[in-house]
């Protein structure tokens, strides 16, 4: 009995050895269908990035398939989300197109430190007109008379702050020859209203919660055209610029007539190259196989086409991401040199 029990211990010893050595498909398998959490870093509540954020983890996590959970984080914006995604404390961050651009490049806030080879795009979404608001009695109808005024320009981190300097250097002045302050764009409509402040530039998709709120308290403001001949070499000289149109039936109480001639830039999804290729994957199929459903979340994603969101960005694009493209018949719209 002795020798009977032994030699099926052994045979078990020997099976389950067997299965630990030769079974790591199952092994493997398994870790897999453990449950992905991955963090979506957005903007301010009252921007549009926080929505966008929003409306990818919702669905993402309706499928359960794919055994992801997703969250959202609302942060300071593009700077933010580029420097949490490259160090790994968010998997996915929404940055402007100039940020992703200098970022990969090694420029702006990344000079120091060189271009930031891990960066990968997604996709763009949607176009964010660089918006100056206005009290009308401060007497600013173009940027040109922000000279010696008291402006928010952005606070440091945002994605606004470079587009902000953008417009003043090209203007020939900088932030000193303003009175600039430097609050995120969340806090400058009260600013504004408590005339603590004659202006503020707010890079954004329209329409905003936050100009909605600026425009429609005691003080009456005005959104100021961004244009001219200055403007045009700045697009020139700073190619992820591009014209842009503020429609004026946005803010009806707004002084504004007619529409607003501006400047702007795209927002951008980013990840990392370390990101999981099978999550990147996810998310965008779901985002583009359920694109009018998407484009429904906001109004700011009304001009949205599956072309144009594949247009605007600077880094590579991830693996996952080209191979739901590929598979979509998307790639022919793509950069080549973002294919890597």
């Amino acid at each position: 009995m002795k020798k009977f029990l032994l030699g099926t211990a052994v045979s078990l010893i020997l099976a389950l050895g067997f299965v630990g050595c030769g079974g790591s498909e199952k092994s493997d398998s398994a870790t897999t269908n453990k449950k992905q959490f991955v963090t979506i870093g957005t903007g301010g509540v009252t921007g549009v990035y926080y929505p966008t954020g929003g409306a990818i983890s919702k669905m993402i996590n309706k499928k359960e398939d794919y055994n992801i959970k997703a969250t959202v984080e609302s942060t300071a914006g593009s700077v933010y989300n580029i420097n949490a995604v490259l160090a790994g404390d968010l998997d996915f961050g929404v940055a402007q197109s100039d940020r992703q651009y200098q970022a990969y490049f090694g420029k702006a806030e990344w000079e120091s430190r060189g271009a930031q080879n891990d960066l990968r795009s997604v996709f763009s979404i949607h176009p964010e007109a660089i918006t100056l608001v206005a009290s009308s009695e401060a007497d600013i109808n173009s940027a040109k008379d922000l000279k010696g005024k008291k402006v928010n320009i952005g606070n440091v981190g945002s994605g606004q702050l470079q587009n902000s300097l953008d417009v003043l250097g090209t203007l020939g002045f900088s932030e000193n020859d303003i009175k600039a302050e430097n609050v995120k764009a969340v806090e400058a409509p009260g600013l504004l209203q408590d005339e603590r402040i004659d202006a503020f530039f707010y890079t954004v998709g329209h329409p905003s919660g936050a100009i909605k709120e600026a425009t429609s308290g005691r003080v009456k403001v005005k959104i100021v055209p961004i244009s001219g001949s200055e403007i045009e070499e700045l697009i020139k000289e700073k190619p992820y610029y591009a014209k842009a149109k503020i429609e004026a039936k946005n803010y009806p109480n707004a002084v504004n007539e007619e529409d607003i001639d501006s400047v702007g830039v795209k927002a951008t999804f980013v990840t990392s190259a370390k990101e999981s290729e099978e999550v990147v994957y996810a998310i965008t199929k779901e985002v583009f196989e359920n694109f009018e459903e998407f484009k429904k979340l906001h109004p700011a994603y009304s001009v949205l086409t599956k072309e144009s969101m594949l247009q605007g960005l600077s880094a590579p694009l991830h693996k996952g991401a080209i191979k739901y493209y590929k598979e979509a018949g998307l790639d022919k719209f793509i950069n080549p040199d973002l294919i890597k």
